[in-house]
């Protein structure tokens, strides 16, 4: 058996409390560190936002989680099950793209099954993270458990599972500093009654900027969604009444107009930034060995151990796609994940495409329960 170290773990979100488990199993004495007052991570709701609506003052009170009120997977519960442990149907019922509030029970549920939640302080925010002067091994972990006080503790390792979903990215819009109109991005979006009978503009297509814009429209004058594409031609969303496609904005301007590339324009009350986040380690000292680079994170082997500093320091959580989870399966000496989940996973995104984002989790539960009878 490999000689016991002991293991820090920062963040107690789905990377933390998964390298939690497994870092015990193998013998480790493990803390988790987590700087809010329960475990969840990015599916922890908080309806608190930050001062900054946009998220860019550096001073601003940082909110971690950007769950809004009404988010429900865009993936089936049997793909967000662990390998021994299913995120199984509540109380029987077949609702395959369930809301963050049964995301974070199951996760809880896991944590206590697994006698995690007792290795979890909770309150504890790491504020740095460094090599042990004149120690080869060893690294300091300083935190701040509140205003008044803080504290340094000593590992042998440290793995960083902090998330990615917190430092909004923004839109660079040409001529944005002189549009009078308000601005924030998607992390500080919640509940839709802020916009009621604005004109809002929404950047970004993917599954937060479709859900959020439908979200929007039930209280909103107007909804318009600029894609990412240059070619996009005006036209009603899911037939919606007042919700719109776009193609990707030229410019805003002075007058209150936003100017999409196919030259038709809007005078808009708000634009909200549904663009996407940027990884970020600020406690972490490495004296540049490990860096964030065009948001990409590195030199990492694999997405994991920085190469000069392994195995020490790790990294988990950063990339989730299907073939590299295979390939540290393989690693391991674990089966590949398995061909129905797969086919699952490629027939759902088929299947979006055919009946269009908007109605695709119910249609999908439809004909689950017709294929079952």
């Amino acid at each position: 058996m490999a000689e016991s170290r002991k293991v820090a773990v920062i963040g107690a979100g789905v990377a933390g409390l998964v390298t939690a488990r497994e870092l015990q199993r193998s013998g480790h004495k493990v803390t988790v560190f987590e700087k809010s007052n329960q475990l969840g991570g990015t599916w922890a709701y908080n309806p608190k936002i930050e001062t900054d609506p946009l998220g860019l003052d550096p001073n601003r009170e940082i909110i971690h989680s950007s769950l809004y009120k009404s988010l429900r997977t865009n993936l089936p519960r049997q793909l967000m099950s662990f390998s021994d442990y299913p995120f199984n149907n509540e109380n029987g019922k077949l609702i395959n793209f369930p809301g963050h509030e049964e995301v974070l029970k199951f996760l809880t549920e896991f944590a206590k099954d697994f006698g995690i939640t007792e290795l979890i302080r909770f309150n504890s925010e790491v504020v740095r993270v460094g090599r042990v002067e004149y120690e080869e091994d060893g690294w300091v972990v300083e935190l701040k458990s509140d205003e008044l006080s803080s504290e340094e503790k000593v590992f042998d390792s440290v793995v960083i599972c902090n998330g990615h979903y917190t430092i909004p990215k923004v839109a660079n819009i040409p001529g944005i500093n002189n549009w009078p109109g308000k601005q924030m991005h998607s992390h500080n979006y919640r509940v839709p009654e802020p916009f009621k009978d604005q004109i809002v503009v929404v950047i970004g297509d993917g599954p937060s900027g479709l859900d959020i814009s439908r979200d929007i429209a039930t209280v909103a004058k107007q909804v318009h969604l600029s894609t990412r594409s240059s070619d996009t031609e005006v036209s009603k969303l899911d037939n919606s009444a007042n919700l719109w496609n776009h193609s990707k904005i030229d410019r805003a301007n002075e007058s209150g107009e936003v100017i999409f590339l196919d030259g038709s324009s809007i005078h808009a009350d708000i634009i909200l930034h549904c663009t996407g986040y940027k990884y970020d380690f600020p406690f972490l000292e490495t004296n540049g060995i490990v860096c964030v680079d065009d948001n990409r994170v590195g030199p990492l082997y694999k997405h994991v151990f920085p190469p000069k500093l392994s195995p020490c320091l790790s990294f988990v959580g950063i990339p989730y796609q299907m073939e590299y989870m295979d390939w540290l399966a393989a690693q391991v000496g674990m089966p590949p994940v398995g061909a129905s989940l797969k086919e699952m996973y490629w027939s759902l995104y088929k299947f979006v495409g055919e009946v269009g984002f908007s109605s695709y989790r119910d249609l999908w539960d439809f004909y689950s329960i017709n294929s079952d009878a």
